[in-house]
């Protein structure tokens, strides 16, 4: 089958990396012929992740060979999307490649950049806009139950979930440590703020020398002067290890429309590496995350001590809780156990 390949971001594209690139190598085992033409550069997420301003020619470009490749469309068997052809644009696009077989992918609720946005014009113009996207499709492939019930409201033909997932071959359970305990989460710029919902209860730990704590790609957007708290720059070739030596990982979030489409995909990495979790109890973590099996689903910052406190004071059940973790991402969240699910869904939506 030849697949044209569009997602949004380079590998830099956290959504990107994890919905899409990580599959081309079993797809292309399976028989599959990718052409992959990216949406946004990485030099575009370098520049957003530093809260530079965006180079206007770089998002012309974006939208101009999005364009050009479109046109192309009918030379592939099928287009795999992720999100919407055209960011910030109407419908047409969609409209226009409705006889074209395209399934599309979900990993949040993007739909509410649009349908919640602060300006009344971009709720009116837009506001729908991912619905059709949505009911265009061949087949929609959600992330969890959130983003598949607004498929299904919207009108969609065909709605199945794949679940966010690691590669297990490349994670492993992460070894004892003798002393110390490590308070680790890992994300972007863009998703460090939700690190306030538990910042009180971890500056209890760290300002009384009970704790560390280990932020992966927060970069600028989260201030801490707090000589426990470390904040290490994200990168692809280190990630894992930098994960392997927390005692714990955490996913606070807000409850909010937004994420509650979030697919937990930092908790799914933890558990890869053997670790107990603590999350906010906010859409998919709750499937997850077994509360007093594999980790915590906190809300108050009592709650959020008491978890860190427990954890921190036995060992042994941090070690319990890893390990439950890790088979539990074996059989549900591993790319050995969903990549033979996506070829089928891509082969079957060839032939609808």
């Amino acid at each position: 089958m030849n697949l044209l390949a569009l997602p949004r971001y380079q590998r830099l594209g956290p959504s990107s990396r994890v919905r899409f690139y990580q599959y081309f190598p079993a797809l292309r085992e399976r028989g599959f012929v990718i052409e992959n033409a990216p949406f946004f550069s990485d030099e575009y997420v370098r520049r957003l992740y530093a809260k530079q301003p965006v180079r206007r020619w770089e998002v012309f470009s974006a939208y101009l060979q999005r364009l050009v490749t479109i046109l192309r469309a009918r030379d592939f068997d099928l287009l795999w999307l992720e999100k919407e052809f055209l960011p910030w644009m109407p419908a047409w696009v969609e409209t226009m490649l409705a006889r074209q077989p395209y399934v599309v992918d979900y990993d949040d609720a993007v739909f509410h950049r649009y349908d919640q946005h602060s300006s009344a014009l971009v709720r009116r113009v837009l506001g729908r806009k991912i619905d059709r996207v949505m009911q265009n499709a061949t087949l929609v492939v959600a992330g969890n139950e959130y983003l598949k019930e607004r498929a299904l409201a919207a009108g969609a033909k065909r709605v199945e979930i794949l679940p966010s997932v690691v590669d297990s071959d490349l994670y492993a359970s992460a070894p004892a440590r003798a002393s110390g305990f490590t308070v680790g989460w890992i994300g972007s710029p863009v998703t460090a703020p939700y690190l306030d919902v538990a910042r009180p209860a971890l500056e209890m730990l760290t300002n009384g020398g009970q704790a560390q704590v280990s932020l992966i790609g927060a970069g600028d957007a989260i201030k801490w002067e707090n000589a426990n708290v470390h904040i290490l720059p994200w990168r692809e070739e280190s990630e894992i290890q930098n994960i392997q030596r927390f005692d714990v990982g955490i996913m606070p979030l807000l409850d909010e429309p937004f994420e509650r489409g979030k697919c937990g995909y930092k908790l799914i990495q933890y558990m890869a590496c053997g670790l107990p979790v603590i999350a906010s109890p906010v859409g998919v973590n709750r499937q997850i995350v077994e509360h007093g099996v594999t980790g915590f689903l906190v809300k108050s910052q009592d709650e959020w001590l008491q978890a860190l406190a427990f954890l921190r004071d036995n060992p042994g059940r941090r070690c319990e809780m890893g390990q439950a973790g890790r088979k539990k991402m074996e059989a549900e969240y591993s790319l050995q156990s969903t990549a033979p699910k996506l070829a089928a869904l891509l082969r079957s939506a060839q032939t609808q």
